[in-house]
């Protein structure tokens, strides 16, 4: 069930977080906006931590030797059925105002950047999307979900952030796939999904039944 946060909530509610709404297992989804109407453009930011560099025996042990390139992408759909990837493997960066209306800034390769990684997704037509799927992916270093403490927030022009934690560390697969946002009759929606996929995007691709065809990139 879908969270609005348009409800005010009950009298003598707790941990009601009027600024933030996090998205967890067992309230994995809100709805951002009512349908036929604009939203304008809501940022997808990716934070994450180097964490403090170990060396020797101890950091072959827990593959915490070396710093981690962690990417925001995402796969989408729009409703004219043109589909594509947004990442920075293969510099496709894509466009805010044009098709696909999803941009990504650029790439943060260490995880030291106190923005981290942003993409803008223009949902001011919201019936020109069907899906949109959020992903973050290891690009180099180990395989350390639990290391990288990774946070997705999403910021809209009004109405609170919604953030999603990669708290559930699966090691050893490269790429999580975060988040899904679907415009539906009613509005859009962003459902939580934290799911490791072992592979790369073609294989994040056949989980989700995106039907692209691949090709090996790189930066």
């Amino acid at each position: 069930m879908a969270i609005d946060y348009n409800k005010k909530p009950e009298q003598g509610s707790a941990g009601v977080n009027l600024n933030k709404i996090n998205l967890t297992k067992e309230s994995p989804t809100v709805s951002l906006s009512k349908g036929g109407s604009g939203q304008g453009v809501t940022r997808v930011n990716l934070n994450w931590s180097r964490g403090e560099q170990k060396k020797g025996f101890l950091a072959k042990l827990t593959g915490a030797a070396g710093g981690v390139d962690l990417d925001l992408g995402c796969l989408y759909e729009l409703t004219d059925g043109s589909k594509g990837v947004i990442q920075a493997l293969g510099n496709s960066f894509g466009s805010l105002n044009t098709p696909p209306y999803i941009h990504l800034d650029g790439d943060d390769r260490t995880g030291s950047a106190q923005g981290g990684e942003n993409m803008h997704i223009n949902l001011e037509r919201p019936e020109l999307f069907k899906r949109v799927l959020i992903f973050a992916m290891i690009y180099e270093g180990a395989a350390n979900w639990a290391a990288v403490d990774g946070v997705v927030t999403l910021t809209q022009p009004s109405g609170p952030e919604i953030e999603v934690r990669l708290d559930s560390p699966n090691n050893g697969a490269r790429i999580c796939a975060i988040a899904m946002l679907q415009s539906t009759g009613q509005g859009v929606t962003v459902q939580r999904l934290v799911e490791y996929v072992n592979g790369s995007q073609s294989d994040l691709d056949r989980q989700y039944g995106w039907g692209m065809q691949w090709q090996a990139g790189r930066k």
